[in-house]
């Protein structure tokens, strides 16, 4: 038995390096993240290939029960509508003015049906509910209560493209991040409007945030803008931060 168990994990770390090797190839590297010539952001990339070919990919994170349900601190958030800061979008700030009753959240790029969506149509579509734990890069972890519309609805209302790989989020506080089609339609990655059965609060991403439950906190960014659907990974720049934190 062991011997088998052995054979069977040994099997599948060459499957993986296969599959690695041959997402590298010429023609490929479009499809994936740069590395920038730095040794860790190879081993992110190599992270990354691993979790995609040994683990399931709709595994579901741990939810836990309301009494469950921790202060949640919200760590280096900057208001983007907060004028005095030097993140300031004065767009968001008349949203935030107005109780986002005029706010969108546009999703276009590789769809079929590119468009936007209030605040109001987003809370009119099926819902989901999802008590989980964030878990932040600077060490810290909390459980909170999230609500909101599961993002692979929104892309499947979109009609996303038979070419796309990436969906890239641009938020009003100047964070851009980007995740795979196999994160953006796993069942609890959201767009959330509420938090602990209230509204999104503004230090937590109001009027709405994303929510990427399989990997660290910034991974979930808040204060969405706009949704881009995309064929090849959309280069940022080297942020220092990894592209690829699963957890």
């Amino acid at each position: 038995m062991k011997q088998h168990k052995l054979f069977t994990r040994r099997r599948a770390i060459i499957t993986g390096i296969g599959a690695l090797s041959g997402l590298l190839l010429p023609g490929c590297s479009k499809k994936l993240p740069p590395t920038y010539g730095n040794l860790l952001r190879m081993g992110d990339a190599f992270t990354y290939l691993a979790h995609r070919t040994l683990l399931p990919g709709q595994s579901l994170a741990r939810e836990y029960h309301h009494g469950d349900i921790t202060s949640f601190p919200a760590v280096g958030t900057i208001d983007p509508g907060d004028a005095s800061k030097p993140a300031h979008n004065e767009t968001y700030g008349r949203f935030r003015d107005n109780g986002f009753s005029n706010w969108n959240l546009s999703v276009e790029g590789r769809v079929a049906k590119p468009g936007k969506y209030s605040l109001a149509a987003l809370q009119s579509l099926p819902a989901r509910t999802q008590i989980t734990r964030h878990t932040c890069e600077e060490g810290w972890s909390a459980i909170g209560q999230w609500t909101g519309v599961p993002l692979g609805l929104i892309l499947k209302n979109a009609g996303i493209l038979p070419s796309a790989r990436f969906v890239n989020f641009y938020a009003y506080d100047g964070y851009v991040d980007s995740i795979d089609l196999l994160d953006a339609f796993h069942p609890q990655t959201i767009l959330a409007y509420g938090m602990n059965g209230k509204a999104l609060p503004i230090r937590h991403g109001a009027p709405l945030r994303l929510r990427v439950e399989t990997q660290i906190g910034y991974k979930s960014l808040k204060y969405l803008e706009r949704i881009v659907v995309s064929d090849e990974f959309v280069d940022q720049g080297d942020s220092g931060w990894a592209w690829y934190v699963g957890i």
